[in-house]
This record gives C-alpha cells, structure tokens and sequence, in this order.
C-alpha cells in the first residue's frame, strides 16, 4: 500500500505532517501518543485502506515532523484545537468527515476536539487505551521515562532500545531497530534525542492548578460526546483501570468498550494485529451507515 505524504495547517499556523493512506472512502484521522509520531500507525494504517477507507497519520504538534510551537501551547486542548483545525481541512479535500483514532495523548486531543472546541467536527472517536481520568501513577511513571532522557539523550540507537526494552519488558525486542530510528534525531554534538520538543514533557510538570483544570475540562468534554464512540483498552494496561472504563461508560453511556488481550499502554504497538481487529467492525459499522 503506497503512502502519500501531506500538510495541515494547524489552529496556530502550525504546520502539520501526515501520511495518507488511500484515496477514497471513509475518511480516519490517526493521533499518537505523547512522544510519539505518525509511524506509529503504519500497520494499521494499511488495514484501513485496504478496508476500502482513507487513512491520515498525524504528527501531533511538536512531534515528528510537525512545527514545534511556543511552550505555553501544549495542553490538551491546544492539540485538540489542531484535530479540529485538521479534520475541517481532510473533510474539505475528501468530502469526508473523519473519525478520529487516537492513542494516549492523541486521544485526550480528539475528545476536547469533538466534546468542547468544534462538536461536529468528527464522525466518530476511538480512544485507544485512555479515558478522562487516568491513573496517576501510571501517569507519573510514563512521565518519568520521557523526561529520563529528554536532555542527555543517546549514544546510539541501540541504548535507546535498551532503555526501552527495560520499560516495556512484555514487549517482544524487534529485529530491526529502523522503527526506533523514526522516534529519534542525531544532533549536532553526536548524540541521539528524541524527535518531539522538550518543552512539552518539562514546560507544565508538576503544577496541581493546572492538572485539576485539565482534568475537569475533560470529563466535560467527555460528557459532551454525541458521537458514535469506542473505548480499547490493552487488558494490561498501566493507565486505564475497570473503574475508569466505567466512569467513561456513565459519561458517554451510547460508547462501545472491548479489551485487547496481551496489551498494556501501547496497544497498537504492543499487539498491532489484535488492535486492528478489534477497531474494524466500528469502522465498517460506520462506512456502511453512512
């Protein structure tokens, strides 16, 4: 399956960068999670268009190949603004509206899109392995591993994998470390970093005022969803525990829940295959209504 690459324009003029995978059809948005790009959905991407629909990956603000942004523009709601912001812009070129898959941060992003700044603006949402309310612990602890690093950076690619391997030891090692590289830059002074702005693990750590704003803004965004939504969850997840798949269901009590089996956190990393499976019969659900 070829891929095209394209640009958005972003809520701040901020350029966006995204892969386009199919040319007709029910159009998805992908959204990665905090630390991640767009390569992060190849797979998936690929079952998409081979499904009959269209495909868009995004680099998130800050991320990958996108602009990085002032550092007072990475809340929630700035990268919700971008979704909405993008998705008016593939509905424009495709006729379609999208429905917005997004994982972690990616998905946070596509419920303030949809429950707060732009309602209307998706078809549809899937959340991949997050809710309104997380787990803080599990929080702190995927804090903690981005921000390790976020300054000295890595000799090589292979420390990076090492480093990786040991936050995520039910994850099989890859034979290739190609995928890693994408996440990575080689800098100036010899040393690898990863390929997303500092400024948006370090510029709001630790402030209570402003994680108990965003958290109410989203549980009332949350709420606010009318769309036809799905919730996957990795049935190991560090984050999303059963009392918070329930909190979700009460808010948005029309959205569709399913677990992945052997998936913790990164669900469509950790078994991409199962997470495909598992997000079609919506979309399929929803090519066909439409």
């Amino acid at each position: 399956m070829s891929k095209l690459t394209c640009e958005f324009i972003g809520a701040d003029g901020n350029r966006i960068v995204a892969d386009r995978f199919g040319h007709e059809g029910q159009s998805v948005m992908l959204m990665h999670g905090g630390g991640q790009t767009r390569h992060s959905w190849g797979k998936t991407a690929e079952g998409i268009a081979d499904a009959g629909m269209q495909a868009f990956c995004l680099d998130m603000r800050g991320h990958g190949d996108s602009a990085w942004v002032d550092g007072e523009k990475y809340f929630f709601s700035d990268f919700g603004a971008d979704v909405a912001a993008v998705a008016a812009q593939v509905f424009e070129q495709t006729g379609s509206k999208p429905i917005a898959i997004g994982a972690s941060l990616g998905g946070l992003a596509s419920i303030m899109a949809e429950g707060a700044l732009r309602p209307g603006a998706l078809a549809g949402v899937i959340l991949v392995d997050v809710t309104p309310r997380l787990d803080e612990g599990g929080v702190n602890k995927v804090l903690s591993f981005m921000a390790e690093k976020v300054n000295d950076g890595f000799g090589s690619v292979e420390e990076a994998a090492d480093m990786i391997a040991s936050y995520l030891p039910h994850r099989k090692r890859p034979k290739s470390l190609d995928g890693l590289s994408k996440n990575l830059r080689l800098r100036e002074d010899g040393r690898y970093r990863w390929h997303w702005d500092p400024r948006f693990i370090t510029h709001h750590a630790n402030r209570v005022d402003v994680k108990e704003r965003v958290q109410s803004e989203l549980l009332e965004a949350a709420a606010n969803l009318k769309v036809p939504s799905l919730l996957v969850r990795g049935a190991a997840s560090e984050l999303v525990k059963q009392s918070h798949v329930d909190e979700f269901l009460e808010l948005v009590p029309h959205a569709q829940f399913t677990d992945v089996k052997d998936a913790g956190h990164m669900v469509a990393g950790d078994v991409n295959d199962a997470f495909t499976a598992a997000i079609m019969p919506f979309l399929r659900e929803y090519q066909a209504a439409a």
